[in-house]
């Protein structure tokens, strides 16, 4: 190339680079602001305080009070998300308490009162409550004719139901329960098989009165329930199954005795803390069962406040006081939502002060229960979400969940309905007399019930009366009479009032609130259509 051609190129050269410079420039000069929705501004106000950025890089005191922030909010929703679980762990730690050792057997033979703390239990049928122990493998249990309970797992979900509304439909029947992950031999037949995710169950039961009596129940419960490890290849194991290649044979062998322990008259506690104690028995909990046993979104918040699998749990100061104030505020949270429910949908008739959100949530907290219409049953479809409030309130005052819980099927199960306000929306007073007019035609097929309980324990209300309760039953405090119109008046106070009967009358203490509770046993349709419909709790003086 010539020197006059190369000066030519390189002209062209600065020239293009020159246009492209200047196409850069123009292009930054003219590019767009960011949008104002997408800037963190300097400073930020919030509940927790000022924050402060330096284009968007957060200072050392802002992450000190975000990061605090954020173990507090993680903290909180463990609380309100694992209620379900630390409550199963008080329970069984309650029945070791009185040396009830996991697969043994605890029965109210003579019902179950007010001394001990079990979250909203009763004083009108017979208990039967008991941890089956998994970790060594399969366990059966064997359950009597007319029994009423379910097996629940160690967060609180349901497994199978027993008895009753189980597939022996209360003829009295067996039931397998496998571990987490079993892929052994199973029987051809002669049980109700269940698969656990948790490496313990709780199943828990209940039996009517015959003639207002309890011993016929506890006697069938001791006489016909029993516990034992599964032995494949024995009973359930057909010969031709063997002959054939496809099982082993075991012996057919008697299994061993059942330990029997009778609760009627023990103290024991079996509520969940709400203090920093309460996450130490999450820990408990969380070591004790499969890491897999919880799902991972709601084991995200345990594992972020240093609860894992495997691993101590030893928070350092900080922690532990961001935790302890967490608790104290998740507490508060779980009672409120319990005790005055701000949503409208968990009271069964409008304008009442009457509760029951598993109509609404169902027994999972999902979907509300199906109607039951004379074509059949009318599932409500899917919502697709977890109604979390639902679920910490009924796990704070509640213990045990089933389908049966949550069914609108005439003359099966029970149903339940509670109040902690009068018909004025004001909280219970025990210094104060109340009454409750129940109409004529009281839809329950076997019999009815109101029980009190402590609106700090939410368990029995105890009073000199021992069974806070009033019913159609005679036992274990004499019936409640109807008035000459058929109706039925109950009364709360704590004196009875002049010219009511005793059976008419629950006592309650000055000074302490209470929550009342009516049951009705196969309760019929009247109750689910509403056209029967108990008055609020009405104050008297």
């Amino acid at each position: 190339m010539t020197p006059r051609k190369q000066t030519q190129a390189a002209c062209r050269l600065l020239a293009t680079l020159a246009g492209t410079a200047f196409a850069v420039g123009t292009a930054l000069a003219q590019s767009p602001a960011i949008p104002p929705s997408l800037v963190t501004p300097d400073k930020v106000e919030t509940r927790i305080g000022t924050l402060d950025f330096k284009d968007g890089a957060p200072s050392r005191e802002t992450l000190d009070k975000v990061y605090d922030n954020l173990d507090f909010i993680h903290a909180t929703s463990a609380f309100l998300n694992t209620l379900s679980g630390v409550s199963i762990h008080s329970a069984r730690k309650g029945l070791l308490s009185v040396g009830v050792k996991d697969n043994e057997v605890i029965v109210f033979s003579q019902l179950m009162d007010a001394k001990s703390l079990f979250l909203t239990a009763n004083a009108d049928t017979v208990y039967a409550i008991g941890v089956l122990d998994l970790t060594k493998g399969p366990m059966v249990l064997e359950v009597p004719p007319k029994f009423l309970g379910t097996i629940d797992d160690y967060w609180f979900r349901w497994v199978i139901d027993l008895g009753l509304p189980g597939s022996d439909r209360g003829e009295g029947g067996k039931y397998l329960v496998l571990p987490p992950a079993y892929d052994g031999p199973l029987p051809d037949g002669g049980f109700a098989i269940a698969r656990a995710r948790t490496a313990r169950v709780l199943w828990f039961g209940r039996m009517f009165l015959e003639d207002n009596d309890p011993k016929p129940a506890a006697d069938a419960i001791r006489k016909y329930t029993r516990i034992y490890p599964y032995q494949a290849g024995g009973v359930g194991t057909p010969i031709a199954e063997f002959l054939a290649g496809k099982a082993k044979l075991g012996p057919v062998t008697p299994p061993p005795p059942t330990v029997f322990h009778d609760g009627s008259g023990k103290v024991m506690n079996t509520l969940p803390p709400n203090d920093f104690s309460y996450f130490e028995s999450l820990n408990e909990v969380v070591q004790q069962e499969p890491a897999t046993s919880l799902d991972p979104e709601l084991m995200g918040p345990i594992a972020a406040i240093g609860i894992v699998k495997g691993k101590s749990f030893a928070p350092d100061a900080r922690m532990k006081k961001i935790m302890t104030e967490a608790v104290a505020l998740a507490n508060a949270t779980a009672r409120s939502l319990f005790m005055n429910p701000r949503d409208p949908s968990w009271y069964h008739y409008p304008d009442s002060g009457w509760v029951n959100m598993l109509f609404e949530s169902g027994y999972e907290f999902e979907t509300p229960i199906p109607e039951i219409t004379r074509e059949g049953v009318k599932p409500f479809p899917p919502t697709g979400y977890r109604q979390l409030d639902a679920r910490s309130a009924f796990f704070y005052g509640v213990t045990g969940i089933t389908p049966a819980m949550a069914m609108r099927l005439p003359g099966i199960g029970s149903q339940y309905v509670w109040t902690m306000v009068d018909a004025d929306k004001n909280y219970l007073d025990g210094g104060k007399t109340y009454k409750v007019t129940l109409p004529k035609g009281i839809p329950a097929g076997k019999f009815w019930s109101f029980t009190l309980y402590d609106t700090m324990t939410r368990s029995m209300l105890d009073t000199p009366q021992r069974y806070p309760r009033a019913g159609s039953q005679s036992y274990p405090s004499p019936a409640a009479e109807a008035g000459a119109d058929g109706s039925t008046v109950v009364f709360f106070g704590p004196k009875q009032p002049g010219g009511v009967k005793r059976g008419n009358w629950i006592q309650t203490t000055p000074n302490k609130g209470f929550i009342a509770m009516l049951r009705l046993y196969s309760p019929l349709e009247p109750f689910f259509t509403q056209k029967w419909r108990p008055s609020e709790v009405e104050l008297v003086k």
